[in-house]
């Protein structure tokens, strides 16, 4: 447990040292309150866009604060993933190209505390990111825009978290293996991306994949329900998987 506290220390101090406490949840926030802004304007800047025909006119209907909400989960689906995704593809390959955790390991360290260590730093950028972000989003859609089921908020604010934490460990994994981080960032996303397109593309039965988690989320806020329980618990057995690959693999560079 003491080696835990100190490589945990050690990965919050470094994540501060890189401003990424500051950056990653200030761009999270940015996303989240530029959906309702833009939707709650958007009539005001479509007729001062100009140059339309005397007498045209352009209707704009303003969503309801559930679509205002859905709109910023699917901006976290894209631009927030490539953020997280950058944020956290050097955590492990950046000590390993730089000979520090060949010093960390020439000492008698658990592996596993190592890896957990980074997983709980991981966890904790990702989730004051995203929870930020998200209440922000929430706060100004129902000023802006209209009120929100809040029980259907939480709801799909939790499993767009869990998806998340699973985007976060599949780059760790990935991390684990490859030492460039362009190829940690491309195979990371690239995971991801599938994941989402094929619960929609193929023709089979997908419901209980953790990438249809993004739109099992939206389903909640939209219509309040949603077959949860699948895609929650083989995110989190893959995730566990994630993290004993995790450990195995650091393992197996320093022997």
């Amino acid at each position: 447990m003491r080696q835990f506290i100190l490589f945990f220390r050690k990965e919050m101090l470094e994540m501060g040292r890189s401003y990424k406490w500051l950056w990653v949840p200030i761009i999270f926030l940015l996303l989240g309150v530029m959906q309702p802004v833009i939707n709650r304007f958007m009539p005001e800047i479509m007729k001062s866009a100009g140059n339309l025909p005397k007498g045209m006119t352009i209707t704009v209907e303003i969503p309801s604060g559930a679509e205002v909400l859905a709109q910023t989960l699917g901006q976290y689906n894209s631009v927030g993933l490539l953020i997280l995704v950058l944020s956290l593809m050097t955590m492990i390959s950046g000590e390993r190209r730089s000979g520090v955790s060949a010093m960390i390991f020439s000492k008698p360290v658990s592996f596993i505390s190592y890896v957990a260590a980074k997983w709980a730093s991981m966890l904790s950028l990702v989730t004051v990111s995203f929870v930020l972000g998200y209440a922000g989003a929430w706060y100004y859609t129902v000023q802006m825009i209209g009120t929100v089921n809040t029980a259907a908020a939480i709801q799909a604010g939790f499993l767009y978290l869990i998806w998340m934490w699973f985007a976060g460990a599949v780059t760790l994994f990935v991390g684990s293996f490859l030492n460039p981080a362009a190829g940690i960032a491309f195979v990371s996303l690239g995971i991801l991306l599938l994941l989402t397109m094929a619960s929609g593309m193929l023709p089979f039965d997908l419901t209980w994949s953790p990438g249809t988690l993004p739109q099992v989320s939206v389903n909640w806020l939209q219509q309040g329900s949603g077959d949860v329980w699948s895609p929650l618990l083989i995110s989190i057995l893959c995730m566990v998987l994630f993290f004993t690959g995790t450990v195995f693999q650091a393992r197996r560079r320093q022997t």
